[in-house]
């Protein structure tokens, strides 16, 4: 039976560039309205931004609380990533499937689900299972949420504006984190999670609105998933704890063979497979090869950033968690206001130049907190922040665009799977990485500084490769 979707009240205007009707997989049916469907999705990536976010600041509090160490920390923090990029291929695929709406519905019940486990968890490796579980809603809603925005807007410009109101929610969710997650940890660490349910509530009930996507039938990668999970999960395990015990240690040197075998795994699955979750002829394209990579120098940056000065700021330099926050809120804010400038730039000069440019601003931004980490004031350490935030702002909504322009609107969640699963698959390996760096006593600073120039140095190198994408006919 065709699926039959009422058309929009007539008080709800169609913006320009979308249509009443769309086609998908061979029949016509009348699409909802668009407004909504991106209303709905601006806040499922807010409140999935807003976590990856809101619990850096907590993270002192949360270790005198429950203990752990700097690796339970990082595995609070890493942890939420890792289970995030693990499922974010199976869960592209799967919003193609049974549908955005669908897939978005069950990520955001889960997600809050796994929040309030969260604020509840007695002891740290409660939490950290909460954590994990946080991650896959979010993996869940994520793809989906994009997918929604493909579906309601056809033609590329209306769509690159919306995609840019898209990011505003991380952007408003950047700003927001630090001091939201500074100011509820003056009360409670526990608080930072609970925040999520009436958010959530309000998601679910706005996508009610929503018409339900449609469904096409496909097999499941199992083979791709299980050894996707035991790739990302091999290596952020083997980072992480190679950094607390030593590189030496037998369930380390374990850890990383398992991801080695399990990565060689994964691509002759994807390349032998009769239905790949990661079709390869997708990712050779340089129009999602360079996206997806850019997405993930700019997640090791601006994630592995704001885990880093976190630390710095509350325990080499004595900063209240409210303080540690206020001193993001430069970058942050600047990074909320240009997001709306970069469809605008990206339409008269095409994406390769504020791509190129944004991320050569963070590596700029990151090499000079670097340097002036030793001594330096915390309002000039707050200053330094900017190009980091206004690089970011430039870079993310033109990598996207980029990336749904160059795919058919059938692979949207197939394609925003892959391209999240590099930005979280980044934000993992960062926290894994530099946590392992900071980690050796009296080695913090030292350690940090390496890290952001590691950050800085594959910024540099993807921005390069931004200069190769060729202009987006619209």
């Amino acid at each position: 039976m065709r699926e039959v979707v009422a058309d929009p009240p007539a008080s709800l205007p169609m913006p320009r560039g979308s249509n009443r009707h769309a086609t998908v997989a061979g029949a016509t049916r009348p699409a909802f309205a668009p407004s909504r469907a991106l209303v709905v999705a601006v806040l499922g990536f807010f409140v999935v931004t807003l976590d990856a976010l809101v619990v850096n600041v907590a993270l002192p509090a949360i270790g005198r609380d429950l203990g752990g160490g700097i690796a339970g920390l990082q595995w609070v923090v890493g942890g939420y990533s890792l289970m995030f990029a693990a499922l974010l291929l199976s869960a592209g695929a799967l919003s193609d499937r049974i549908g955005a709406r669908q897939a978005f519905g069950a990520g955001v019940v889960l997600f809050v689900a796994a929040s309030v486990a969260c604020g509840l968890a007695p002891t740290m490796g409660v939490l950290i299972a909460a954590r994990l579980a946080q991650g896959a809603g979010a993996a869940l809603l994520m793809p989906a949420s994009l997918a929604l925005i493909r579906e309601a807007y056809v033609a590329p410009a209306p769509r690159a504006r919306a995609i840019a109101l898209w990011s505003l929610g991380a952007g408003v969710a950047s700003a927001a984190g630090p001091v939201v997650g500074g100011v509820l940890t003056l009360l409670n660490w526990r608080a930072i999670f609970f925040i999520n349910l009436p958010i959530g509530v309000a998601t679910l009930g706005l996508l009610a609105g929503v018409s339900p996507s449609p469904w096409r039938a496909a097999p499941f990668d199992w083979i791709g998933q299980v050894t996707a999970m035991l790739a990302m999960g091999g290596l952020t395990y083997g980072l992480i704890e190679g950094g607390a015990q030593g590189f030496a240690a037998p369930n380390v040197r374990a850890a990383l063979v398992v991801a080695a075998l399990a990565l060689v795994a994964f691509v002759v699955a994807q390349a032998r497979g009769a239905h790949p979750m990661v079709p390869l002829g997708l990712v050779r394209s340089r129009s999602v090869a360079v996206p997806v990579a850019a997405g993930f120098t700019f997640t090791v940056g601006f994630y592995g950033l704001v885990f880093l000065l976190s630390l710095y700021f509350q325990q080499v330099r004595a900063l209240s968690s409210l303080a540690a926050g206020l001193a993001f809120l430069p970058m942050t804010g600047l990074s909320f206001f240009a997001t709306l400038l970069a469809p605008r730039i990206a339409e008269r000069y095409g994406p390769r130049i504020p791509m190129a440019i944004g991320q050569a601003l963070m590596a700029a931004g990151l090499v000079s907190l670097g340097v002036a980490a030793i001594g330096a004031p915390i309002w000039l350490l707050a200053l330094l922040t900017l190009p980091v935030g206004f690089g970011s702002a430039l870079t993310v909504p033109t990598l996207t665009a980029v990336l749904l322009d160059r795919v058919p609107a059938e692979r949207a969640g197939t394609a925003s799977g892959v391209l999240n699963t590099g930005r979280q698959l980044g934000g993992a390996l960062a926290i894994a990485v530099f946590g392992a760096l900071v980690a050796p006593r009296g080695s913090f600073l030292h350690g940090l500084q390496i890290s952001l120039a590691i950050a800085a140095a594959l910024l540099l190198v993807t921005a390069a490769a931004s200069l190769s994408l060729r202009p987006v006919k619209r």
